[in-house]
């Protein structure tokens, strides 16, 4: 994939696509225009209801006859996948924003916007379970957009070594709740089954375009913020 160095990122060409979106055309953006777009992606992440592009997995499967300790577990499970990918869209953009090279920028926000189609699923399922999403959505964005730029900023193999480590982490606590789900639940269950291949994908493409190994404490410690993150979501 060729790469193209950007001098100044305050005036490299991005695409700016907002969540749920498609990719529009390229333009140079000041310093004040970036500022606009990255406020206008937390909004549409936090408090908007982006579209999916991608048609539903649960697609016509029926909904589940659950009693209400199964519904507030499901519910609970599918806040947590939401709160997911909240975070993976403040991480992606943070990292988008601040990417010294242009294939490593598209790279991440391709996988932004199939983020998207997840947020859009996880919050259509919610609402199904009659719940909602954390209240704790703009502290998870922001924390997550915030740890983006710090790895953006060690470089682009750094960058992509985040994305790996993140997404085999979700991959891992999305085995745990389609074992974890209610039986019945097969609405829950496709979902997460299509975000689990999706999110593979994305390590492996991450991989393949030189993304570096994070050294530990690094994992580690990304995998205490999540189990915190997952803890706190679940309930709130």
């Amino acid at each position: 994939m060729p790469n193209a160095p950007a001098s100044d990122p305050s005036r490299a060409l991005v695409s700016v696509p907002a969540p749920g979106t498609a990719p529009g055309p390229r333009r140079k953006l000041g310093r004040f225009d970036r500022l606009l777009v990255e406020t206008q992606r937390a909004l549409d992440t936090v408090l908007g209801q982006p579209a999916a592009h991608r048609p539903n997995p649960a697609g016509d499967t029926p909904l589940p006859d659950l009693d209400p300790a199964e519904r507030r577990h499901a519910a609970g499970l599918m806040r947590i996948n939401h709160v997911g990918e909240v975070c993976a869209q403040g991480l992606y953009f943070g990292q988008a924003a601040v990417a010294r090279e242009a294939s490593t920028r598209d790279h991440l926000l391709e996988a932004a916007q199939e983020e998207t189609d997840h947020l859009a699923w996880c919050a259509d399922r919610l609402r199904e379970l009659d719940s909602r999403p954390s209240v704790f959505n703009p502290l998870w964005y922001g924390g997550s957009y915030a740890l983006g730029v710090l790895a953006g900023l060690r470089g682009d193999g750094w960058n992509l070594g985040f994305v790996v480590e993140t997404e085999r982490q979700v991959e891992a606590h999305l085995d745990e709740h389609l074992q974890t789900l209610p039986g019945a639940d097969q609405r829950s269950r496709e979902i997460l089954r299509q975000m689990k291949a999706d999110e593979a994908r994305h390590a492996d493409n991450a991989e393949l375009a030189g993304a570096r190994i994070l050294p530990q404490p690094i994992p580690t410690l990304m995998a205490a913020a999540s189990k915190l993150m997952k803890t706190v979501a679940y309930r709130l």
